[in-house]
Order: structure tokens, then C-alpha cells, then sequence
């Protein structure tokens, strides 16, 4: 399989939060999107790994993936091991994407947070020739990081996902387990009345910057190549 556009993250939703409507509007582009969920996210307050794992196949097919799949390492034990680098690393060379979304490198969650790092370190290893892994080297040619839940970031670009919010939100809805009831007020597990107000809300945020009405943000390491300044998009002033 050659994938146009890979989203890793450390856990079934991950994608659907942080980058849920990039992924749909590419996949409705027509590219071939895919999910890599390091955990099963077992260690969770909520659901488990079964539970998790039907949701995620449910979210996977309301954002139209063409291929997604768990590598189970362990949840809140994503550590900074060569040995889950070569996994990572044994699948970007099986799914060859072109384009990698990795969560940001620093955080709250250090699940989060290494599965950036370590994502990185993989892609790299993945295209050394002579490293002991199975199939042909592959290195994606561009790694992009979403920060929608690192806010102090300034982002290097911010996608307009207007058009696909209502999808990630059906995307998020999938996941049933991680919902609050109406009288629970803990702000990781927001109720479902709440979801649409809190996706939005953010996503609002991030769309004001580029004059959109939703965007979701990343960063690239590198700059960017323009060809043309004077149709540069977004207004200066």
C-alpha cells in the first residue's frame, strides 16, 4: 500500500481531535489516507481496548480511511525505545506514506508527546538501507505536526476545515466511551451537548487567523517553498 497521507497518534481519537477534518477534507480530495494508533489506549478512566478499537474502526470509516490499525504498544508507557521505533519505523516502510501528521513535540501528555519524537526517529530509520527491517526503505517527504492542543504554538500553516467540521465532529461522536454525562463538569471528558461548543470553539479560534471560519493549526520544521508572492493567501493587514 502507498498511503498519499499518514496521521500516528498515541491513541484511538487522537486523530479525530487533533487533525480530524485535515484528514476527511484530504481523503475527499481523493488521496489515500491512513491512521496508525500506537495504544489501545487501555489504561484510559474510560472505555477499553475492545470498546476502543470497535470505535475506531466506526470513526475510521466517517472519515473515509482507506487503511487504519493499532500497534498496541502500551498505553501511558509510549517511552523514548529503539524497539518501538522499528515498529513504527517497520510500517511507514509497509504503508510508504507521503506525508506524515505527527502529534507536536511537547505537551501535556507524555503519550503525546513522545509518539511525536519517536514518530520522527522512525520516519528517519525507515529509509536507512541497510537497517534490519522488512520490505524497501521508505522515507515520507514531509512530516507536519498538529498543535491544535498546544496553544501557545504559533502555527506555520492552518488548514481551513469549514467545509468537513460537521464530519469530525460525527468522527469524534464515535467514541461514545470517552463522553461525560450532563452533571459531570471534568474537563477532559466534555459531554456530548458540550462537544459540538468546544470543537468549534477552537477551531474558530484558528480559523480567525486565516480568515476562515475552522481551521485546525500545524507546524513544519522547515520552511515553506512559495512561488508566487503576489497570490500569497490570508490578508496581512
Amino acid at each position: 500500500m502507498e498511503l498519499d497521507l499518514l496521521s500516528i497518534a498515541a491513541h484511538p481519537d487522537d486523530t479525530e481531535l487533533t487533525c480530524g477534518g485535515t484528514v476527511i477534507k484530504m481523503a475527499e480530495a481523493g488521496y489515500k489516507v491512513g491512521a496508525l494508533d500506537l495504544t489501545a489506549g487501555e489504561t484510559g478512566t474510560r472505555g477499553n481496548a475492545a470498546l476502543r478499537e470497535r470505535e475506531a474502526a466506526e470513526a475510521a470509516k466517517v472519515m473515509g480511511l482507506v487503511h487504519r490499525e493499532n500497534l498496541h504498544l502500551p498505553d501511558a508507557g509510549v517511552e523514548d525505545r529503539r524497539e518501538y521505533k522499528l515498529k513504527i519505523a517497520q510500517r511507514i516502510r509497509a504503508l510508504r506514506p507521503r506525508t506524515v501528521i505527527l502529534p507536536y513535540w511537547d505537551g501535556r501528555h507524555p503519550d503525546h508527546y513522545t509518539a511525536g519524537r519517536i514518530g520522527y526517529e522512525a520516519c528517519f530509520l525507515a529509509g536507512l538501507a541497510r537497517l534490519s527491517l522488512e520490505g524497501r526503505p521508505h522515507r515520507p517527504l514531509k512530516i507536519i505536526y498538529s498543535t491544535l492542543y498546544v496553544p501557545a504554538v504559533t502555527p506555520t500553516f492552518v488548514v481551513d476545515i469549514t467545509p468537513q467540521l460537521n464530519k469530525k465532529l460525527k468522527a469524534i461522536l464515535c467514541y461514545s466511551s470517552q463522553f461525560s454525562s450532563p452533571k459531570d463538569m471534568q474537563n477532559l471528558f466534555p459531554a456530548r451537548a458540550d462537544l459540538r461548543e468546544r470543537v468549534a470553539s477552537l477551531a474558530r479560534h484558528f480559523g480567525l487567523m486565516i480568515g476562515v471560519r475552522y481551521g485546525e493549526p500545524f507546524v513544519t520544521r522547515e520552511p515553506a517553498q512559495v512561488e508566487d508572492v503576489v497570490n500569497m493567501p490570508v490578508r496581512s493587514i
